[in-house]
């Protein structure tokens, strides 16, 4: 066991088992071992795994209660960042990875099947498109993203997932504070509300995160989200 993950995970207030342990470290494995043919992080070294992809997607904690949610929804998962360790951080969760490049969802598939984890599924598409279907559309208590996107465009992806009263929390890093006022206006109007914006630096570094929490508070009009491609073009204003 990783006494330097087990002492960061401390930090957050999270005590894992030996087999979640050994999960962790099999993903890891498997992250490094297709890295090698397919483009998944530009992050290898062992600790630094540890710290920048797994500590980082469970900094969550600080803010949400894990075990008051049960459905998430992760939208351009990657190599399955946050959704992947919060599920195995937190086996009773029901997650639903999303990304658009079928080369991950078939890496996130593998790490699913070698880790035995049940109540996860992965989808492989648009957000745009399958926000329009009934049964993920306003179906999930939380939907979390740590995608590199303007969080005007993100909040159009996102929200159309989240039902009322669950929330949308984006993962940002650098200096956000411009980019979230002007996002206020399309988290209106897809019918939301910023409730917070954390920041915090991650346990034992200089790595400063911050946390945009978005609050569902009516339903997001049919019409959202445009077409493929146009929130990122054209982002609410």
């Amino acid at each position: 066991m990783n006494t330097l993950f087990e002492k960061k995970l401390d930090a957050l207030g999270l005590k894992l088992n030996e087999k979640q342990y050994a999960q962790f470290d099999r993903y890891y494995e498997m992250l490094v071992e297709w890295n090698k043919v397919m483009n998944l992080t530009g992050i290898t070294e062992y600790d630094e795994v540890n710290e920048k992809h797994f500590v980082d997607s469970l900094s969550i904690v600080k803010i949400v209660d894990l075990n008051q949610v049960k459905k998430v929804i992760d939208i351009g998962t990657g190599a399955g960042f946050p959704g992947l360790p919060l599920k195995i951080a937190f086996p009773e969760l029901e997650v639903v990875l999303l990304d658009s490049l079928n080369k991950r969802i078939q890496f996130l598939n593998a790490v699913i099947k070698e880790l035995g984890l049940d109540g996860i599924s992965t989808i492989h598409g648009r957000a745009e498109d399958f926000a329009k279907k009934a049964e993920y559309r306003e179906s999930f208590d939380l939907c979390v993203s740590r995608a590199v996107a303007n969080l005007a465009s993100l909040s159009e992806y996102c929200l159309p997932y989240v039902k009322v009263g669950g929330k949308f929390i984006s993962y940002k890093s650098g200096e956000i504070d411009e980019e979230v006022k002007e996002s206020e206006k399309a988290v209106f109007i897809l019918g939301g509300t910023i409730s917070g914006v954390i920041k915090f630096t991650l346990p034992d570094t200089d790595i400063k995160r911050s946390f945009v929490v978005a609050d569902k508070k009516k339903q997001t009009a049919k019409k959202y989200p445009r077409k493929a491609g146009m929130p990122t073009k054209e982002p609410l204003k």
